[in-house]
């Protein structure tokens, strides 16, 4: 109702330009067609569409096109010489307003409609319009489709279903309330085709929702710029960690919006400082797997463009897009290499910083951002004080008794039974160790093993540990600076 009424106010304020940028043609020109024809006798003006491939053909009532008007010059001219009202939907006409000449005819047939009697919509993906025009001019903004258009959408589609099979889908009423919720943000014909494609088997089930949400990301995502994890990771695979886990887990509701949480806002989100190959990475993908929300990466380097302004609009849409795919989590690793108070073209940094902490600021939606940082000293201050994430947590190398549950959890993933391996041996050969080294170790023991023709066994794993300089040796004094800098500056994670 909303973009009827809007749009309804924008015809009836005579402005001889609109300026409508969507995807969604289909759905404006009936909800153009639905507003024209429940007007009055008095008020009641033709409408007209254009398209290029068949030239201006009246769409409130069934008449054949007109090709003669095919051309982009002579369809303006003859709006020029009509003097009675009318609506004129241009389609697709954004290649054609560099010519000055159609700036011109626009603008000759603005300012010669006493009384506002003609006007003028153009419809397109993307409108640039001409300066000179520009006060001439409104813009429309479809709004996409709402909680109930959405639910109706998925009805229509069941009954489809249900009308061309022997028997009825069979619903599931939860999976069906979050397939309708988790659909936001789509045009009316992206949401009907995701739809069709999640009845097609006769049922909606919890099990169709990764699918659905994997296919509508793959809508929204059509610039490349983030990328969706297909896996996120359980608890269980995350060896420590244990107050971050507990963490996680006080903000499941909220992070849902379920009910009882609702006088809570939804967490913003929290960064990970901590030794390399400790598990940050992976600490994200269990962020979203405890959350049981999709998970995105963003890649910062994806983001830098060579032109003025197209890094930050780039930064934009990409954060634009995980609102569209709210509750989600955001996963930015390797922050600094993008922000860095240190980097070369530091203007360009400096206003993706200010982007990013705008909308981390401002945001309402349900995304939780993870961001992972191995170089404190590259992070600008405004980045790391309090309040711009909800938490701050330092990973620092495993304890002893967190290396056994990482070789462990290791050795179980590879089907080897933990008990076959002397197990205190290998956790004292693995001091200093970061969790991805222990596992490297395990890796590199089963390649060796299976060389030889051996059963895997402690021998092993012991001879790949011992032949490995961890980095907490090779790097000894960053290691120690970033243990030191994070003593009072930030949260345990374990």
């Amino acid at each position: 109702m909303d973009n009827r009424h809007d749009l309804k106010v924008i015809l009836e304020s005579r402005l001889p330009i609109v300026l409508v940028e969507t995807h969604d043609e289909t759905r404006f020109i009936e909800l153009l067609k639905g507003i024209v024809t429940a007007a009055s006798r008095d008020r009641y003006q033709p409408l007209y569409r254009w398209v290029v491939t068949s030239g201006l053909q009246r769409i409130d009532i069934d008449m054949p096109p007109q090709p003669l008007n095919s051309e982009p010059g002579k369809v303006l001219r003859h709006i020029l010489s009509v003097e009675q009202p009318g609506i004129y939907v241009l389609l697709d006409f954004h290649p054609y307003l560099e010519d000055p000449v159609h700036t011109r005819l626009l603008k000759d047939i603005a300012l010669g409609m006493p009384g506002g009697s003609r006007t003028v919509i153009l419809v397109s993906h993307e409108l640039a319009l001409p300066s000179e025009l520009e006060q001439l001019s409104a813009r429309f903004e479809m709004a996409l489709p709402g909680d109930n258009e959405r639910a109706m959408i998925v009805t229509t589609a069941v009954d489809e279903w249900n009308q061309s099979n022997s028997g009825l889908v069979k619903v599931d009423k939860t999976a069906f309330d979050l397939l309708v919720s988790n659909l936001s943000g789509l045009t009316r014909a992206d949401t009907e085709r995701l739809a069709r494609n999640v009845v097609r088997d006769g049922v909606i089930g919890e099990a169709d929702l990764p699918a659905a949400m994997q296919a509508k990301y793959q809508l929204l995502n059509r610039q490349g710029v983030l990328s969706y994890e297909y896996e996120t990771a359980r608890f269980s695979e995350l060896g420590g960690l244990n107050h971050l886990k507990t963490w996680l887990k006080h903000r499941v509701l909220p992070m849902r919006n379920d009910a009882g949480s609702t006088h809570l806002d939804p967490p913003k989100g929290l960064m990970l400082i901590g030794v390399q190959g400790c598990g940050k990475s992976l600490a994200a993908k269990a962020a979203a797997g405890i959350f049981n929300v999709p998970l995105l990466r963003l890649d910062f380097g994806t983001l830098y463009n060579k032109y003025h302004g197209e890094t930050e609009r780039n930064l934009r849409e990409s954060l634009q897009q995980a609102e569209v795919m709210s509750p989600c989590v955001l996963w930015i690793d390797e922050i600094e290499k993008g922000i860095s108070s240190g980097s070369s073209d530091s203007d360009v940094s400096r206003r993706v910083l200010g982007t990013f902490l705008t909308w981390m600021a401002e945001k309402d939606q349900s995304v939780f951002v993870v961001a992972t940082a191995n170089d404190i000293t590259q992070l600008p201050p405004e980045l790391i004080r309090k309040g711009r994430f909800d938490e701050i947590f330092f990973v620092d190398l495993p304890s002893p008794k967190v290396r056994a549950t990482i070789l462990q959890i290791h050795f179980r993933n590879r089907e080897l039974d933990p008990a076959g391996f002397d197990l205190p041996v290998l956790v004292a050969a693995s001091d200093g160790f970061s969790g991805a080294e222990i596992e490297q170790g395990v890796v590199a023991a089963l390649y060796a093993a299976n060389a030889l023709g051996e059963v895997p066994a402690t021998r092993h794993v012991l001879a790949e540990f011992e032949r490995t300089r961890p980095l907490s040796v090779v790097m000894a004094e960053k290691v120690q600076a970033l243990r030191t800098w994070a003593a009072d500056r930030t949260v345990a994670a374990d």
